[in-house]
């Protein structure tokens, strides 16, 4: 896949961890992408380390994939700030 593929997926990651992470959020836009952008790979190196699955390719299972890296990285971002 390549950089753009994973910018793209990592900004939909990145919208959907923020949309579903409970409880008020600080965390701008462009951190919000950087987030998702790291979560992309968060999520295709545990999904590959527990055999779920990897961030491969641009479809459903990558987007869940990403996200729940996505939502480890928001919440781990989160508890450092506050």
């Amino acid at each position: 896949m390549g950089i753009f593929s994973w910018i793209v997926l990592g900004l939909i990651a990145g919208m959907l961890a923020k949309w579903l992470m409970p409880g008020k959020d600080s965390s701008g836009f462009i951190m919000t992408c950087l987030l998702g952008i790291g979560g992309s790979f968060v999520g295709g190196f545990v999904g590959s380390f527990f055999g779920l699955g990897t961030v491969g390719t641009l479809n459903m299972g990558s987007i869940l994939t990403a996200t729940a890296g996505a939502f480890i990285l928001l919440f781990v971002y989160n508890k450092m700030i506050k």
